[in-house]
């Protein structure tokens, strides 16, 4: 959806200046592709002039950095994810009724910078079980643990088994914060990692879920290889010419990507693709409501362009020379 937003400002604007507050999303052949269309990405809203068009990353912002964008008359554009949304509007409405925020996550990341940043008076951030001892709790009875959307599954339940046992009053959030579209890929790898003989993920190394993919696979006894692109492809990884491997990707790598690799992997070695269906995915998200309202004062009626995605998680096998499992996205 924020890929498909930043296009849209492209297309409506050909020739001015776009400016995105850090990467759209944590791709850089995606974000390369931008680059190369004239977006200009920036890491402080004061390099961007007054007066121009802002995109917010998929990641989300803080109030901080919304009211700076309009102090400096910034055009600014929502392309945070709607998953992302529902944790920061968590946190306002929690920090309201007089909870501790244990916010679960990676502090460096730009999701977990922006959600702190909704109320940084009630939050403080755990990336591990080492981090408990050291938390300033007022109230056992008035905590609440929310999680950055793109973590494993498994670290967090690490994570949220050692809350408990510390805070056994801690509560949950009233739905699962980790997003569909990681939990998917993540149960994806799990089960059929152990099948195979090596995972290949691609996806760039500041995917936080690209990065999770490798590291499950791990947990389960298949070495995990991550790669940007076919580039990075290593054949010694597959010594024998005949390994069963597992290729998925992160979230916000485009499926060319993926498709490229397949082609290579088939082209070296053999085989044919049989594919299985692990999960499916049918979601909606609109198109931001500034977006919406530009568009129609360029005389487009945006009640057509309701983002629409329906992603079947796929796995496939490759058989031959190097039976291969395909896990990916289709739009």
């Amino acid at each position: 959806m924020a890929i498909d937003v930043v296009q849209q400002v492209v297309d409506l604007f050909p020739g001015q200046p776009i400016y995105v507050y850090h990467e759209i999303v944590h791709n850089k052949h995606v974000v390369n592709r931008f680059v190369d269309s004239g977006v200009r990405f920036v890491e402080s809203l004061n390099d961007v002039p007054i007066g121009s068009v802002i995109v917010f990353s998929a990641h989300g912002v803080s109030p901080e950095i919304r009211r700076l964008a309009q102090s400096r008359d910034l055009t600014a554009i929502d392309a945070t994810c709607p998953l992302v949304t529902k944790v920061h509007n968590e946190s306002l409405r929690y920090a309201r009724q007089g909870y501790q925020i244990l916010l679960i996550g990676h502090k460096d990341h730009q999701e977990v910078v922006g959600t702190f940043g909704e109320a940084p008076e009630a939050t403080q951030v755990v990336e591990s079980p080492r981090d408990i001892p050291y938390l300033h709790i007022k109230d056992p009875g008035k905590l609440i643990y929310l999680t950055q959307t793109t973590l494993s599954t498994d670290d967090a339940a690490t994570v949220i088994d050692a809350l408990k046992a510390a805070f056994p009053l801690i509560k949950a959030p009233p739905s699962s914060d980790i997003c569909y579209a990681t939990t998917n890929r993540q149960h994806a790898v799990r089960v059929i990692a152990p099948e195979c003989d090596a995972v290949v993920v691609v996806g760039s190394r500041n995917s936080s879920n690209s990065v999770r993919l490798t590291e499950i696979s791990a947990n389960v006894g298949t070495p995990a290889y991550r790669v940007d692109d076919v580039s990075e492809l290593n054949f010694a990884w597959f010594p024998n010419g005949n390994e069963t491997v597992l290729l998925t990707a992160g979230a916000s790598a485009p499926e060319d990507l993926v498709a490229t690799i397949c082609r290579t992997l088939i082209e070296k070695f053999g085989g044919t693709i049989d594919v299985r269906d692990i999960s499916e995915e049918d979601v909606e998200f609109g198109i931001p409501g500034t977006l919406k309202r530009m568009m129609r004062s360029e005389g487009i009626d945006p009640a057509d362009r309701v983002i629409r995605i329906s992603a079947p998680n796929i796995t496939a096998e490759i058989y031959g020379a190097v039976p291969i499992t395909v896990s990916a996205s289709r739009r």
